[in-house]
């Protein structure tokens, strides 16, 4: 009985599984179509910004011309500080506040700009700080010479007019450029504002010596004039709280004379993130994913500012025979070095990216419990922005301090000046290849606030670099000028740890701030 019962059995299994291997099959079906499908989704991504790479570098072309004249501004007055102190009848030291407080509004007022462009838009900024920056040359270069304190009150108007193209600048690249191409964007942005304190003295001098101090002004309104007219005709709103990737029409007075994509695109109202209320940029000071590389860059161009300072000074001092014009074409070096090395670190930047990015693909897909899909490896909380970003650095790092090392002694010592003027173009470089990887990472932890956190970089960076340039005059004067380029090396030795601290920990903090955010 037994064994009649159990074929019995087998047979009535084997024939509901045929009456139910057609549903399972649909089942299946469904299941492989729904896999298909968002494989494919997956597999075709909207595109950040409807703008063509072509177009995004004209974009960022414009922003990094406008962002050239803060440091410009700053450093083409240098060399008629004695002529003007002459004409006024100050002294030099007079003369000199006019440098401090031009410095103090460089580093305060894109704090107020970059946060007020993150919420209403980056082109009515540019235009409005270039006009500021434009009437106030005009009032620099028609300044009566008994008005001392008219000349105080415009130096610190022209700084808040030029000062905050750097912040808004940064925030248009945020607002284009996705993450994996955004190093050599801001590595090709980075080389205005940091090849003007090079250019601003050479200007400046050629200015002064055969036009007189107030060309130097007449230029600046030329220049600055120039560049409103290119923005304004050329440049289109990029803030994607108002135009989202780029496809939604802003209003009339956001939009330029000359449109640059005549694409059909249906605006995409899903792309655009809500708007934000006004923030306290100095809140961002708060979380350590973000002052610990605002403290880094601080640093870095601290002792890069140290090297151009004292360049004319210690120049003079172990190569007596240099001429005024001939001091000034010793800025070249360090100069091209930054040109280069913007240029060469953005690349690099983005093919590191890639190069993260393919090993992360990999290890997901070896990955037999599948945590992660291949889709989401470039979302915020699963890649390692700060490893990828930061972790060619170090080298750099010590070639800097190498450098530093070398160029005090080759000055002390009176060596040949091809020496100093070789290590100058390996300083320029080495400072914007560590600048531009920073810079970006900035950007990327502040989404949304890309001209905010920029402007907190300018005012950590200003506040650094005035606090190194008042004492190293006395630095020189009491330890030699060798002793005072070894403590430079010494601040970049101190400060390269937190390269790694920042590495390690970065996602960390990143995770806890989204947290608390309700992200």
């Amino acid at each position: 009985m037994t064994a009649p019962r159990k074929s019995s059995s087998d047979g009535t299994l084997k024939d509901h599984d045929r009456q139910a291997s057609p549903s399972v099959a649909a089942v299946r079906d469904q299941e492989t179509s729904k896999e298909t499908q968002a494989a494919s989704t997956q597999t075709i991504e909207k595109p950040y910004s409807i703008y063509t790479r072509r177009e995004k570098w004209i974009i960022v072309t414009l922003a990094s011309v406008a962002g050239i004249f803060s440091p410009l501004t700053a450093s083409i007055y240098l060399p008629a500080i004695p002529v003007i102190a002459t004409a006024f009848h100050k002294s030099v030291e007079l003369i000199n506040l006019t440098v401090t407080i031009y410095m103090v509004m460089q580093g305060v007022s894109p704090m107020l700009w970059g946060t007020v462009s993150d919420r209403y838009g980056r082109r009515p900024i540019f235009l409005a700080c270039l006009l500021i920056l434009s009437l106030s040359c005009v009032g620099l270069a028609l300044v009566p010479t008994n008005a001392y304190w008219l000349l105080m009150l415009l130096r610190a108007v022209q700084a808040a007019g030029s000062a905050s193209t750097i912040a808004v600048g940064a925030g248009v690249i945020g607002d284009v450029a996705t993450p994996a191409e955004r190093g050599g964007f801001i590595g090709m942005y980075n080389i205005g504002p940091m090849v003007g304190p090079t250019l601003g003295p050479i200007l400046g001098g050629l200015l002064a010596d055969s036009l007189g101090w107030r060309s130097i002004f007449w230029f600046m309104c030329i220049a600055s004039g120039a560049c409103l007219v290119f923005i304004f005709i050329l440049f289109p709103e990029t803030l994607r709280v108002l135009v989202g990737d780029g496809s939604i029409p802003p209003p009339k007075l956001y939009r330029p004379v000359v449109v640059l994509t005549r694409r059909n695109q249906t605006p995409s109202l899903d792309d655009r993130p809500p708007p934000k209320r006004l923030q306290n940029p100095l809140r961002l000071l708060t979380y350590p994913e973000i002052l610990i590389p605002l403290l880094f860059v601080g640093v870095v161009v601290a002792v890069a500012y140290g090297f151009m300072a004292t360049l004319p000074t210690l120049f003079k001092q172990s190569y007596p025979h240099l001429t005024e014009t001939e001091l000034g074409l010793c800025y070249l070096p360090i100069g091209s070095g930054m040109l280069l090395g913007g240029v060469v670190s953005g690349k690099l930047l983005d093919k590191d990216y890639q190069r993260v990015k393919r090993r992360l693909i990999e290890k997901a897909e070896a990955d037999p419990e599948k945590k992660i899909s291949v889709g989401d490896i470039e979302k915020s909380g699963n890649f390692p922005i700060e490893f990828a970003r930061l972790r060619l650095l170090p080298p750099c790092m010590l070639v800097l301090i190498a450098c530093c090392l070398g160029y005090g002694w080759c000055l002390q010592k009176r060596v040949s000046l091809a020496a100093p003027l070789i290590i100058n173009a390996l300083v320029g470089f080495m400072v914007n290849a560590l600048m531009a990887p920073t810079t970006t990472l900035l950007v990327d932890l502040a989404p949304g606030q890309s001209s905010t956190v920029t402007a907190c970089n300018n005012i950590v960076r200003c506040a650094c670099s005035a606090a190194l340039v008042s004492i190293v005059d006395l630095l020189v004067n009491a330890i030699g000028t060798g002793w005072t380029f070894v403590v430079f090396g010494g601040m970049i030795a101190l400060i390269t740890p937190v390269l790694y601290l920042e590495m390690k920990m970065g996602p960390v903090w990143r995770a806890r701030r989204k947290a608390r955010e309700g992200k």
